[in-house]
Formats: C-alpha cells, structure tokens, sequence
C-alpha cells in the first residue's frame, strides 16, 4: 500500500457527492427521503469510492479494504455503536417498566400546556450539560418526548427537532463534552476560557429559540386518561442525570440507567428478568440498522481521506483566507464540511484543529474564539445532517425519518445564523495569554 501522505484529490470527494445527488434527488423525484434507505446510498457511495483513483492510485483492492476497515472499525465509532445498542436496550426497558409514561405525565400535569414543547427543549439543554453527550441525552429524552407529542398531538418531527437541539446545546458547551475538550485542547486554550467566550454566542440562539417555540403549536391533551403517577419510576432518569453530574463515563451512566430500570420494573411486577432482558434484547435490535450504517460511513470517509479528498478541501478552503474575518469564515466553512464528511463533530475537529490554529495566529484570532468556531459549527452541522448520529437516533426511536427532524431542529438553525453573524462583526476577545494552560 502506498503510505505516503495525500496531496489532495478532488477525486477522493467524488463520493461525498455522488451520494448527495444520489440521496436528494431520490427524495425529490419520489417526494419523500425515505424512499432510498440511507445504509443503501451510502453502500453505493463506497462502491463508487473503491472504483475510484486519486492520491491512492498503486493501491491494490485489498489495500482499499484495509483502509475502509480501520475507519469502519475506528474507536470512536465502536464506542459510538455501544452507546447505540445501550441507549436503544434503556429506551425499551424504561418503556416496559412504563417509565415513560410516568415522566410524561408529570409534565403534562404540572408543566404549562403553552410551555410543553420550550421545556422540553431546556430539559435536553440541562441533560445534555450535565451529561456531556448528545447521543446520551437523546437516548434518554426522545422516549418522553415522542409520548408527550402523541399525546399532546404536537408534531412528532418538532418534537424531535427540540430533543436533537437540547442534545447539542450541551455537546457544544458542556464542561465534560468531547467535542469541547478537542476544541479547546487543539488551540491551546482551557475548556473555561472555551466555555466563557462560546457562552456569549450561545445565549442569544437560546433565547430565541425558546421565543420561537412558545409559539409551536399544542393540541388539546386528554389530561383525563392519564394514569397515576408512580413517582419511583423516574429514578432511572434521576441515576442517568445524577451520575452525568458526576463525570462518569456515558456507557457507565446508561448501563447504571438499565440496572435501575429492570429492579424497578420487576418490583413493580411489569416483567420478570427474562422478560427484562427480553426488553433490552429488543432495543439493541432496533439500533441495528444506525449501528450499520455508521460503520459504512466511518469507512467511507477514511476512503475519502486516503484519496486526498479530505487534503484537497483543506487546501482550496485556506488558500482563499483574506483578513480576520476571511479567516473566522475559513474555519467555520472548514469545520463544517468535515463534519458533513466525517459526521462526527469530535473528529472533525481533531482533522481541522491544527489548521484552525495556523488560521488564528496568521489573522489574529484568539483562540478562544477559534475553539469556540471549531465546536459551535460542527455542532451545528451535526444537528443537521439526516445522516448523523444524532437524527439517526431520533428518527430511530420516533419512528419517523431523519430527514424529516431536519427543518426542526431550530437550534441548530438559530445558533449558525447567530454565530455567523459574530463572524461578521469585530468581535474576538483578546486574553490569549490567560487561557494557555
């Protein structure tokens, strides 16, 4: 196999686009993006990568195999798989125990009908802070929420939408995220000082996405069948938010989650053990088909990257930085592709750390404002791509596509357009010096 390091390949990008087409067009011509499976289109996109040829060219079939692989079966896409299967075994099990149902009356009887859809939002917001993961924090959300929209008949993909949202409010700022402690470890910077100046782009996108959701439209709930609250029953999710605020690990604070789930269900006489592991059995089948495909597309963009498509992008997206704004723009748009490439925002900012810190000491930028670029878009992108691990999920578990949460996930949305709009302005805080570790 040829090792030595791409130049750049516009060919390794060729699959990345054959897919889009191939994905968009599908949901145009056929009026819904669940016509073409995703795990198909982006088999196909492989298929297209191992007929191609760019910076790889002496490489034989079974070198391309081993690339694709290693990026299949890359760490973080096997922890990421794991969080799957025990997010989909906690969802099925809390729902058997009638978890579920209990939260979700709790917040129709005590929450204001108007405020419904903006508290689920800061629940996710608060979950995921404490937590300091995304997927965590949809896997524990999204089965109270889509309840709550059933029976409030609010929009499933609204519902949705809001959940994903709260989960990257706190994949962005969170003191113990991944994505967090990369940005701001690539740049030289402590996570506090990350934290301070990311806070100021957060609160206005905040702000007005609870505006906006006060105004989402709320059915009528039947308060009259709901059943009596058994307040035990949510300590599964008080173990998963408490042992969050603890810094344990996100497999440690499921699995901890699951155990309290099966006691209480068996003590409450809704299943036995088998039936609980029976439950659990069932929610790890159901992430199957998300499990899949994210390991086609971990292969599919460590293809890319042997190609030279990931070096090419780098390359034409630096090249034309002019100034300090042309550079605050050149790491966002960077950061962004990546993660549309990559759809995973912790790696994108691995690739593109040490290129975002060339950036910030040729054009002034404090670093600080260039971790926070770095984790703001790439949050922002993975809240939006219908191939992410986040929607994946989602959709998974509301049963309903992907690409349908897309147009509601209103944070996301929000905070690109807020954070754009400090790209544009003059604003970048100068106190280097204090945040070097």
């Amino acid at each position: 196999m040829n090792s030595k390091t791409p130049q750049g390949n516009f060919v390794g990008l060729l699959p990345l686009l054959f897919f889009l087409i191939l994905y968009i067009s599908s949901g145009i011509l056929t009026g819904s993006f669940d016509n073409l499976p995703l795990l198909v289109a982006m088999v196909m996109a492989s298929v297209v990568a191992f007929c191609l040829k760019g910076d790889n060219r002496d490489d034989k079939f079974n070198d391309k195999l081993t690339v694709f692989f290693k990026g299949a079966g890359q760490d973080t896409m096997m922890l990421m798989i794991v969080i799957f299967m025990l997010a989909g075994a906690f969802y099925y099990v809390t729902k058997a125990m009638h978890a579920v149902e209990t939260i979700t009356n709790i917040g129709l009887t005590y929450l204001p009908h108007s405020f419904l859809v903006p508290g689920v939002f800061i629940l996710g917001c608060i979950l995921s802070f404490a937590m300091g993961t995304s997927m965590g924090t949809v896997a524990a959300l999204m089965p109270i929420a889509a309840s709550i929209a059933q029976i409030a008949h609010i929009n499933m993909a609204l519902m949705a939408g809001v959940v994903v949202s709260g989960a990257m409010f706190g994949d962005d700022l969170s003191l113990i995220s991944g994505s967090a402690i990369v940005s701001a470890k690539t740049q030289g910077v402590t996570i506090f000082a990350k934290f301070k100046t990311n806070l100021i782009m957060v609160i206005p996108a905040v702000a007005i996405t609870i505006a906006l959701l006060m105004m989402a439209p709320v059915g009528q709930a039947h308060l009259g069948d709901l059943g009596a609250i058994h307040w035990l029953k949510i300590l599964p999710y008080l173990v998963v938010i408490g042992l969050s605020f603890l810094n344990l690990n996100v497999l440690l604070v499921l699995l901890l989650g699951i155990v309290s789930a099966v006691v209480i269900g068996m003590g409450y006489g809704e299943f036995d053990f088998i039936g609980a592991m029976d439950a659990a059995h069932k929610g790890m089948l159901a992430m199957a088909d998300i499990s899949l495909i994210s390991i086609v597309v971990g292969g599919l963009a460590a293809l890319m990257t042997h190609m030279g498509g990931i070096q090419w992008l780098l390359d034409k997206i630096t090249k034309h930085a002019r100034g300090t704004r042309g550079g605050k723009f050149a790491i966002a748009f960077l950061i962004l592709l990546l993660d549309v490439i990559t759809t995973n925002n912790t790696v994108s900012i691995m690739i593109a750390g040490p290129i975002a810190r060339d950036l910030s000491e040729t054009y002034g930028i404090s670093r600080s404002y260039t971790a926070s670029i770095l984790d703001v878009f790439s949050c922002v992108g993975q809240g939006l791509i219908p191939y992410g691990g986040q929607l994946l999920m989602a959709g998974a578990i509301a049963q309903i596509s992907a690409a349908a949460i897309v147009p509601y996930s209103w944070y996301c949305i929000v905070l690109g357009i807020v954070s754009v709009i400090f790209l544009l302005t003059r604003y970048s805080p100068k106190h280097d010096l204090l945040e070097q570790f």
